[in-house]
Order: C-alpha cells, then sequence, then structure tokens
C-alpha cells in the first residue's frame, strides 16, 4: 500500500482504464465497509492504486478493512484515493464498455466514459493497512459461509455487551465450529474438517460486521474456493483470490457456552421444519408485540402452538405429531425460533425439552454434515 504522503508527482501522474462490469464488480464488494457517517472524511474514501497490469482498491473504517483488485490497462502508475459513494453511483449509472481515469493537480480525479466526462474530488491520506502475516489454515470459503450463516443472528445487538457482538471461530486439526450468543439464545454449528498444518485448537472472535462480509467474499468465490485464514495479536485476516479483508479481533472472554448446552432434555417431538415454521409465523401474528412469546404445549395428541395478546386476541394450531412422553407447556420467542428455522435445513427437526423452566433445544435432523445445535431460553406465558 501506498504510505500516507507519498510522492505527489505520483499521484498526480496516474492514469488507467478498466472494463465498467468488472470495476462495478470489485467496488460491489467495498461496499459493506466504507464508513458512510464518519467523522473522518478519509474514511469515506476509496484507495485507489494502479500498478502494472491491475488496479487495487481499498476500503476501510479502521475497524475492518478490505482490499480487492482487478484487470487494467495502466498509462501511468500512481494512487490516490476518491469518494466511494460517488464513485459506485456514476460507474452504475455509465454504459458498458472502458471507463478512463486521470488523476489531475490538486487531486481531482477526471472520468471519461463514451465521450462522457465528470470530474470528481479526490483526498490523500489514506490510513495504512496491516500486513498478512503467515496463513494459518485454508478453510473451504462454502463451509465458512455455512457456519456464519448457521450462527449470526444468534448474535447480541446489545454494544455493552462486547464479547458477544460476535461469533466464536474454534479450529481443531480435524473440526471446525462456530458458535454464538446474546444471552437469551445459542446458535452452535460443528463440522468434520481436516485443516492441514493446524496442531491443536485455536479459538478467535469475530466481530458481527466481519463475519458479514466473510459471508459475502465466501458466497462469491464459489463452492470450491479455500480461504486463506492468519491472525496477528489484534487483526483477523481472510484472503479469497485477490480480495483480502482484515477485521480486528474481538477482546475478551466469550462464555464458556458448553456449560449452556442441555444434557438431560429427554422429552423429544420431531416436526417438519417448514410446517413448524408456517405454524409459528402465522400464530405469532397474534402474539404479544414486546416479548413476541408463543406457547408450546406438546402432547399425546400432537403439539399445540398458541400466543395470546390484550390488542389481537388470541392464535391456537395442532399439528398431529406422535410423541410418548409426559406433555409439557413451554414458552419461546417466536422471532428466536423463526431465525433458527429460517436456517436449518429442510426435513425434521427435533425439539428437545426438559421442563418449563429449563432450556429446550432444537437441532435440524437433515444435514448430516453438520452437527448443528440451538438452545433456547424459556420465557412465562
Amino acid at each position: 500500500m501506498t504510505a500516507p504522503g507519498a510522492a505527489r508527482e505520483e499521484h498526480q501522474a496516474m492514469e488507467f482504464s478498466v472494463t465498467k462490469s468488472v470495476l462495478l464488480n470489485e467496488l460491489s464488494i467495498t461496499q459493506g465497509v466504507v464508513e458512510r457517517k464518519t467523522t473522518i472524511p478519509i474514511l469515506s474514501n476509496l484507495l485507489v492504486e494502479a500498478q502494472g497490469s491491475r488496479l487495487t482498491i481499498t476500503a476501510t473504517d479502521l475497524e475492518l478493512s478490505i482490499r480487492t483488485s482487478c484487470e487494467a490497462k495502466i498509462k501511468k502508475e500512481g494512487a490516490g484515493t476518491i469518494p466511494a459513494k460517488k464513485l459506485i453511483e456514476l460507474v452504475r449509472l455509465l454504459p458498458e464498455g472502458e471507463i478512463r481515469f486521470k488523476l489531475l493537480e490538486n487531486h481531482w480525479v477526471e472520468i471519461v466514459s463514451d465521450r462522457k466526462k465528470y470530474v470528481g474530488m479526490a483526498k490523500e491520506n489514506f490510513p495504512a493497512l496491516p500486513v498478512m502475516p503467515h496463513v494459518l489454515v485454508k478453510i473451504p470459503a462454502a463451509v465458512l459461509e455455512s457456519l456464519i450463516g448457521k450462527t449470526k443472528f444468534a448474535i447480541s445487538m446489545e454494544e455493552s455487551r462486547y464479547t458477544l457482538n460476535g461469533g466464536l471461530l474454534i479450529l481443531k486439526p480435524e473440526t471446525l465450529a462456530m458458535v454464538a450468543t446474546d444471552g437469551h439464545r445459542l446458535a452452535l454449528a460443528e463440522t468434520d474438517q481436516k485443516l492441514a498444518g493446524l496442531n491443536g485448537e485455536v479459538k478467535v472472535l469475530i466481530p458481527k460486521k466481519a463475519m458479514d462480509e466473510v459471508e459475502k467474499l465466501a458466497s462469491v468465490a464459489g463452492s470450491d474456493a479455500l480461504i486463506e485464514f492468519a491472525k496477528d495479536e489484534s487483526h483477523l485476516f481472510f484472503q479469497v483470490d485477490h480480495r483480502l479483508l482484515i477485521s480486528r479481533i474481538l477482546t475478551g472472554q466469550f462464555p464458556n457456552y458448553e456449560a449452556v448446552l442441555p444434557r438431560d432434555n429427554n422429552k423429544t417431538v420431531v416436526l417438519d421444519r417448514a410446517e413448524l415454521s408456517d405454524a409459528v409465523r402465522r400464530v405469532s401474528q397474534l402474539a404479544d408485540q414486546r416479548s413476541h412469546a408463543v406457547k408450546l404445549a406438546v402432547s399425546q395428541e400432537g403439539i399445540e402452538i398458541s400466543a395470546s395478546s390484550p390488542e389481537y386476541g388470541e392464535a391456537k394450531e395442532n399439528i398431529e405429531k406422535e410423541y410418548k412422553g409426559d406433555p409439557i407447556a413451554i414458552g419461546f420467542n417466536s422471532s428466536y425460533m423463526l431465525d433458527f428455522l429460517a436456517a436449518a435445513a429442510d426435513g425434521p427437526v427435533s425439539i428437545e425439552l426438559k421442563d418449563e423452566q429449563s432450556a429446550g433445544q432444537m437441532r435440524p435432523l437433515a444435514d448430516e454434515s453438520y452437527r448443528y445445535r440451538y438452545v433456547i431460553m424459556p420465557m412465562r406465558i
């Protein structure tokens, strides 16, 4: 990366052309990272560097950074910064074909496309990014994307609960797991995965925003792609081909999640995921708007799902299902249930209960490649 205060002539000299569709792909990757409401104006800009036959684009909000690149015709090498939001909006509106960029004096940028000419302002003093250390392990992109999708909805949104504002990634030589909790529910997904070069256990806390961006990177990388993962004392690095995401590590102690995993929930009913999801979604329309509570009453007749509120009245639905245990009635937050059911694989879902005061557990049974558990605290109804 060009250091702040690099030679002025280099900045004035930069000139390159790039295909619209290629540029737009890389600009789109940066949009989740660019800081829009910042007190540091430079963070609203992208650092653009032209060197050799490649154009490198970098965005940062100081917590999370992304660097990506694409093929370009470089007439003069150099670097400068361009306002991110304006650039992507303009590029989207330009016709297909080549777009020419030229850095002018006083850091203005000239953009020419199909005889259309624009001059926009660029700024300097972009912060330097840390250098990626030795790669610790290579993780299949599809596996990491799946683990994030199965857990990130359980992350706490309360800023005061700092260590719960991310997911815990657990790497072992033979397994890969991720866990997230907000204190009211917990999502844990684990899969068997040989991680070559890893000797012991590595645990890292990944901030929610970084998880969102890693999930996006993995999604566009393709099913066979590998994510190179590295870490230093304060940063996590995720590299996929020509794209590098850098995140600050969340510091602090993640709670002992294993202590809250139910061990003797012996009242089990198995329901179809889609059928259960549809029933909970309909019944929850009449639930109390603050608590979102729905009641599950399990008996030998099956399962009755109900909700009521002073404003809207009450709703009940019955799903016939064989059940041989003692009857039990328990309340759960319907939004928490629906979050899990949206992430679970289609097919049977096991609901495992102990008593009205103890946490319930839900497990999808269709996808055998993941051991996926969702623990949800009960509510008074």
